[in-house]
């Protein structure tokens, strides 16, 4: 494929798109802030930077895999202040409000950058595979000119239109998950409390209605009760649903489900388990106030 493309960010999900622009066929300069994390991209064919700056020198598409906001603000509008030559592309999978997303390309587009935001959906191994799910907006010819790198990393890319409105759903598609995986941990509790096996219970939701890929995914952490490495930290579980909060409540709206979901992500973080995959909520025990 044309074009010379910078990953930042080699997180679970950041290495494994890094893969998937690889397998692609796409030449790969990537850097993360915490060198052994680049180990499995370099043995892909990556050439690792030793600076953030390093890696997007002559790049044509920048794409971004980072934590939250705080971390996209640092990189893009302090490290990289006027490193980013007029023209490039940034596609950031950043999960972020829709205030932010807004707010971030009209601040590139002043410096002559555009910004695609690419909301993904999957889990590290979708990732790798090229499997993930996309939600794309911002201008609409901007999401054309590197619908190939989307491609490579999606089986599935979707446009929804104008800056912030993938990030809608994708803090919408959290919301659920979040919600959802806590409702499943407080069943394994439940059932194990009256003296059932948790494996029972996981096997019979198995068959049931109320499975879904997602919820399954999460109960097989729950079955083997091993919660690394995460496919979704339990901290950024914490962070994401407070970003949903932040900006509903910037709308008027309430979402007392999710203020109780947060609630008890926090109690994973203030247990030393934000690090865990997000289904190490069953663990925290005794879900009765």
């Amino acid at each position: 494929m044309d074009g010379r493309i910078a990953v930042l960010g080699l997180g679970q999900m950041g290495s494994g798109m890094a893969r998937a622009l690889l397998a692609a066929g796409t030449r790969i300069t990537a850097f993360n802030r915490s060198a052994d994390k680049a180990a499995p991209v370099a043995a892909a064919g990556a050439t690792i930077a030793g600076s953030a700056a390093e890696a997007v020198d002559g790049a044509d598409v920048v794409v971004l895999s980072l934590a939250d906001e705080a971390a996209v603000t640092e990189l893009l509008f302090g490290e990289l202040d006027g490193r980013l030559r007029k023209g490039t592309t940034v596609v950031d999978t950043s999960t972020v409000t829709p205030s932010f997303a807004k707010e971030a390309a009209e601040r590139l587009a002043g410096a002559g950058i555009r910004r695609v935001e690419a909301c993904v959906l999957g889990n590290p191994q979708m990732a790798a595979a090229g499997r993930l799910r996309v939600f794309a907006a911002g201008e609409e010819s901007d999401v054309d000119a590197v619908r190939w790198v989307l491609d490579a990393l999606g089986q599935e890319v979707r446009y929804l239109g104008p800056a912030g409105s993938a990030s809608v759903l994708k803090l919408a598609f959290n919301l659920m998950l979040g919600v959802q995986t806590l409702g499943l941990a407080e069943a394994v509790v439940f059932a194990e409390a009256m003296g059932i096996d948790r494996g029972l219970l996981l096997d019979a939701f198995e068959g049931s209605g109320w499975r879904s890929a997602v919820l399954s995914f999460r109960g097989e952490f729950m079955r083997r009760k091993e919660y690394r490495p995460a496919a979704f930290r339990a901290a950024l579980m914490h962070k994401d649903l407070g970003l949903a909060r932040r900006e509903s409540a910037g709308h008027g709206v309430e979402l007392p489900v999710v203020h109780c979901a947060a609630e008890r992500y926090a109690e994973m973080l203030a247990a030393g388990l934000g690090d865990e995959d997000a289904a190490a909520v069953v663990e925290l025990g005794d879900t009765r106030r």
